[in-house]
């Protein structure tokens, strides 16, 4: 659940959040009179491709010559 801050409360240490956003890295909403009116978010870059993105995800691999199951086969062909 994203931080709420009102506006006045926001805009004297608006710096202060700015950090603490990028350090949490979680979204902040700003509110006028209780409504929410700004959602602030920190930047996030895609990766270069699906496979940058899948780079080190393989947290381990007990044995890549080991047979398939049948099950499991059949799952991969379809």
């Amino acid at each position: 659940m994203p931080e709420t801050i009102s506006k006045s409360r926001f805009k004297p240490q608006a710096l202060k959040y700015f950090r603490e956003i990028q350090e949490k890295g979680q979204d902040m909403i700003i509110t006028d009179h209780g409504k929410p009116v700004l959602k602030i978010s920190p930047f996030q870059t895609k990766p270069q491709s699906v496979l940058e993105e899948l780079r080190n995800s393989v947290l381990r691999y007990d044995d890549p010559l080991e047979p398939v199951a049948q099950d499991d086969w059949d799952i991969l062909k379809k």
